[in-house]
C-alpha cells in the first residue's frame, strides 16, 4: 500500500505546532507496519541547511494558477527513513516564516495544484493509493482531484483522507479570489461545494470532497458535530458523520524521551529524584529561587484564548499566593503577554516567562515541572499533555477533546488516574482543581502513585497507526 501525506509542515524539516509533530511521526509508525509512505510539503526557507544539502531535484515544471504560470521544482530527501517530496518555489515559500502573509490563498492554492501536477510527473508505480491531506492548507486537494483531475490516467483510483487538526482555522477567503486562483465557475461555490457564508472555505473543500474524514481524538470528532464546537461547519460534519473517524494522536516516544533527550540537564525516566535535579537546574537557568521542594507548574503553549489563558489570568493572583512557581513559554495574543508580564513584575520570584519558542527550553520545562497546566476551552487532541506524561509532569486539564481522552482523573479511593481534570470552563473550577493537585503533591506516597500511573500509559503512535491502516484498507477495498 502506498500512502502520500500532503501537509504544510512536518518534523524534522519544519515546525510551528503540533501538526508538524503528527505529520513527522505518523508516517514513521506506518512504515514500521509495512506501508510505503511519502510526505510532500512546501520547500520553506526555514528548513535546516543540513537537510537541504541532501536534497535532489527530480524534475521541474510549470503550474497554472488562474492566469499565472509559476515555476515548480520537485525535490526529494529522505530523513529518518521517510521520503519527503518538496515543492520548490522561492516566491511563495522562501520567506521569514511559514504563515501569516496576505497571499495565503495563492500560496496554498499553488501548493495544492503542484501536488496534483507532481503526481503526473512521477513514475506510474509511485502513484499513491491514498492521498492523506491535513488541515485547510491542503483542503483544496480533494476538491481539485474530484473536479479537475479525476479524468487523467492514474488519478481516478486515488482515494483521499482529510484530517482536521483544528477546525477553527479554515482558510476562508473571498469567493472572487478563489474563483480567480482556481479558474472555476459558479458551480464550485454552492452550499455543497466551497461556499461559506458569502465567502469560500478551503477547509470545506476537504470536508465535502475527501472520501473519508478523520480528526485527532474521539471526543473532538463528537464535539465538532455540535453548534458549540462546529465553527459553522457542524452541519457538513453531521452529514458526513458516517465517514468521520476520531483517531487519537500520539507522540514519537523516541524523540520525546527524557532519558535520551539532549536538551535535558539530568537524563531520567519516571524518576522523581531526576526531576528534582532538573527543577533546580531550570530554576538557576531562569533566575527563580532554587528550591527542589517548591511545586513547579509548567506551560508550553500558544498564548491564546483557546488555551484557557483568560482562566489562568483570573486565578493568577490567588495561585501565586501559594508556595508555587510558574514557568511559561509561548507567544501569541498581546493582551495575554501583557497579563503575564504584569504578574511577573509584581512577583518575579514566582513566575518565569519566555516569549517566543525555544524547543530546548520547552523540553527542560517538561522535565523540570511537577505539574503541567492546560485548561483549554477546546483542544482537538493536544500533544503537550502527552509529552508531560512522558516526562512525568502531572497534567491539569479541562475535560474537552483529546484532553478528556488522554488524561484520566485521579481517584484517591481506587488509586487510578494520571492527572487532574475539571469540566466547566470556569476560573473557580480551575483553581479548585489546582489546589486539589497541590494537596496530593504534599502526600509523597500518593503523588508517586499518580506519576507511576502516567508512566504505564502508552501514548506512542502504534495503536493509532493501526487504526489509520484500517481506514486506508477500507478505502482502497471499495
Amino acid at each position: 500500500m502506498k500512502v502520500m501525506f500532503a501537509a504544510s509542515e512536518a518534523m524534522p524539516l519544519v515546525k510551528t505546532g503540533g501538526l508538524a509533530d503528527v505529520v513527522g511521526a505518523l508516517p514513521k509508525s506506518l512504515a514500521k507496519q509495512g506501508v510505503d509512505v511519502t510526505v510532500v510539503l512546501p520547500k520553506y526557507g526555514e528548513i535546516p541547511k543540513t537537510l537541504l544539502a541532501e536534497v535532489k531535484t527530480i524534475t521541474v515544471m510549470e503550474v497554472q494558477l488562474g492566469w499565472r504560470r509559476q515555476y515548480c521544482g520537485i525535490q526529494t530527501v529522505t530523513v529518518d527513513g521517510v521520503r519527503f517530496l518538496l515543492i520548490d518555489n522561492e516566491f511563495y515559500f522562501k520567506r521569514g516564516y511559514l504563515y501569516g502573509y496576505g497571499d495565503e490563498a495563492e500560496r496554498f492554492a499553488f501548493f495544492s495544484f503542484a501536488v496534483l501536477e507532481m503526481l503526473g510527473a512521477l513514475p506510474p508505480e509511485e502513484m499513491p493509493d491514498v492521498l492523506h491531506c491535513h488541515d485547510w492548507q491542503t483542503g483544496l486537494i480533494p476538491f481539485l482531484l474530484r473536479t479537475r483531475y479525476s479524468g487523467r490516467p492514474g488519478y481516478r483510483d486515488i482515494r483521499t483522507v482529510f484530517t482536521i487538526h483544528n477546525l477553527q482555522y479554515q482558510g476562508v477567503f473571498s469567493r472572487d479570489l478563489l474563483q480567480d486562483l482556481l479558474s472555476t465557475g459558479d458551480d464550485s461555490f454552492t452550499e455543497d461545494s466551497l461556499a461559506f457564508y458569502g465567502a469560500a472555505s478551503c477547509m470545506k473543500g476537504g470536508l465535502r470532497f475527501a472520501d473519508k474524514l478523520s480528526t485527532v481524538s474521539r471526543t473532538y470528532a463528537y464535539e465538532i458535530q455540535t453548534e458549540q464546537y462546529g465553527e459553522k461547519l457542524d452541519g457538513v460534519l453531521r452529514q458526513r458523520s458516517h465517514d468521520l473517524w476520531g483517531i487519537l494522536n500520539g507522540i514519537d516516544t523516541d524523540v520525546y524521551d527524557p532519558l535520551n533527550d539532549p536538551n535535558v540537564a539530568f537524563p531520567y525516566r519516571y524518576d522523581l529524584a531526576g526531576k528534582r535535579k532538573n527543577k533546580t537546574a531550570l530554576q538557576r537557568e531562569l533566575g527563580l529561587p532554587v528550591d527542589e521542594n517548591v511545586p513547579m507548574f509548567g506551560v508550553v503553549s500558544r498564548l491564546s484564548g483557546q488555551k484557557g489563558f483568560d482562566l489562568i489570568g483570573e486565578i493568577l493572583p490567588a495561585l501565586l499566593k501559594e508556595n508555587v512557581q510558574l514557568v511559561v513559554l509561548g507567544a501569541g495574543e498581546p493582551a495575554i503577554e501583557d497579563m503575564l508580564r504584569s504578574a511577573h513584575a509584581k512577583l518575579p520570584g514566582k513566575i518565569a516567562l519566555w516569549f517566543g519558542f525555544n524547543e530546548g527550553l520547552a523540553r527542560r520545562i517538561y522535565a523540570a515541572s511537577d505539574m503541567y497546566l492546560m485548561p483549554s476551552r477546546f483542544e482537538p487532541c493536544g500533544l503537550s499533555q502527552l509529552i508531560a506524561l512522558r516526562y512525568s509532569s502531572v497534567p491539569i486539564v479541562r475535560e474537552t477533546g483529546g484532553l478528556r481522552d488522554t488524561v484520566e482523573p485521579y481517584n484517591e479511593f481506587t488509586g487510578a488516574g494520571t492527572g487532574f481534570t475539571f469540566g466547566p470552563p470556569s476560573a473557580h473550577d480551575l483553581l479548585f482543581t489546582i489546589r486539589r493537585a497541590l494537596s496530593f503533591y504534599g502526600k509523597p506516597e500518593q503523588w508517586e502513585k499518580i506519576v507511576a500511573n502516567g508512566a504505564k500509559t502508552d501514548y506512542g503512535w502504534g495503536a493509532s497507526a493501526k487504526l489509520y491502516l484500517e481506514l486506508y484498507r477500507e478505502l482502497i477495498s471499495k
